[in-house]
């Protein structure tokens, strides 16, 4: 069945802060199709916003509109599809941004995190199913977000975009399994693998990064490090398993990090999305060191390095999407750890939010007075 409901809709890039009044998310009446036998509907209970909404608002990583906007967040299966039959109605499930087909060379390899039929779906705004299910109140064709758009009251999506959790916590705060603790955690535990008693360096401490943050320090790194601009996020970080914090501002950045490290720590993890924060993540390493990326810099914007020290010093970058997770393996994985006490990302979230007050918390967020917010269409 069709269903129609409210969602934030975002039909102009670029618009100025501050959002609450530029109001680039405007409320709107969707009407939802029928799902295809691969699609399910799911009620959503929370969403949460993050910098990648942030920059597609922003115009710095275009995408096309009008698209009903959110990646990151979770609910309940209120229909599937007839093609569906290890799913039901009243399941929990997370949303996870990047679904994979099974059939792809990259799929084939073990990296379904970057599957090619996914990665085109993405980039036409539609389901890994094929086109798009969603209308505006004129019957006008509109954009989904990563194949999810779950800044709205139902969403709409592909099996493959969601991983069916059994799990006590709240599907409000779930929301952030779906991309922050996936790509921060997964980043440091996943891409670059860290070991006991390596050293760390996180570059950026928003919601991603701080779960890099839980990650570096639930693999048993001896020393962690947290770089940021604001003092109130690098604190976080101490509460959070940091060892050491330093202001990404500091001229004397590297030479206190080698000092310290005796010579620069074995891994870099940039969770920023930001050019300066990949120099100094590159600038940090010691010999033999590696950086990982996974943060997300405008459309267009280079990154360089001297070519004769990445060889002589063998030194490696490595980017890491989503944090190379395996959303079906990971996410409960990640819930484990969370009632361990390893993974504390309860303390990220700093606020609930109605549809109303969504374009003022992207103020927060642009102006890096927020964590992480959450969208509760439905309340908490």
């Amino acid at each position: 069945m069709t269903v129609t409901c409210k969602g934030l809709v975002l039909r102009e890039l670029g618009l100025p802060a501050p959002y609450a009044d530029s109001r680039p998310l405007k409320l709107e009446t969707v009407t939802l199709a029928s799902p295809k036998p691969t699609d399910l509907v799911v009620k959503v209970r929370g969403g949460g916003l993050c910098h990648s909404d942030l920059s597609v608002i922003n115009g710095s990583r275009g995408r096309m509109v009008p698209m009903l906007l959110g990646h990151e967040g979770a609910g309940e299966v209120v229909e599937i599809g007839a093609g569906i039959d290890d799913v039901k109605v009243g399941d929990k499930v997370v949303f996870q941004f990047a679904p994979s087909c099974g059939r792809c060379e990259m799929c084939q390899s073990g990296r379904p995190q970057i599957c090619s039929a996914a990665a085109k779906a993405r980039a036409e705004g539609g389901l890994l199913s094929g086109g798009t299910r969603i209308t505006d109140e004129d019957g006008a064709p509109m954009y989904h977000h990563t194949g999810i758009s779950c800044f709205a009251e139902y969403a709409v999506v592909n099996r493959g975009s969601v991983v069916v959790v059994d799990d006590p916590i709240s599907m409000v705060d779930a929301a952030v399994f779906g991309c922050a603790v996936m790509t921060g955690t997964g980043a440091v535990m996943n891409t670059a693998k860290i070991q006991p008693g390596e050293t760390v360096a996180i570059f950026g401490l928003g919601g991603v990064g701080l779960c890099g943050i839980m990650g570096a320090k639930a693999s048993g790194a001896e020393v962690v490090i947290g770089v940021d601009l604001e003092e109130t996020k690098r604190t976080k970080a101490l509460e959070l398993g940091a060892t050491h914090v330093f202001d990404a501002r500091d001229p004397e950045l590297a030479t206190k990090v080698a000092d310290l490290t005796r010579g620069g720590v074995d891994c870099a993890v940039e969770l920023a999305g930001a050019v300066a924060a990949m120099n100094g993540a590159y600038a940090v390493l010691r010999r033999g060191g590696r950086l990982v990326t996974a943060g997300l810099s405008p459309a267009g914007a280079q990154f360089g390095f001297e070519h004769a020290d990445l060889v002589s010093n063998e030194k490696a970058v490595i980017g890491s999407y989503m944090g190379s997770s395996v959303p079906v393996r990971d996410i409960p994985r990640f819930l484990r750890m969370f009632h361990a006490g390893q993974l504390p990302v309860d303390s990220l979230i700093d606020g609930y939010l109605g549809f109303d007050e969504v374009n003022a918390g992207f103020d927060k967020l642009n102006e890096g007075k927020a964590l992480r917010q959450i969208l509760a269409p439905h309340g908490t």
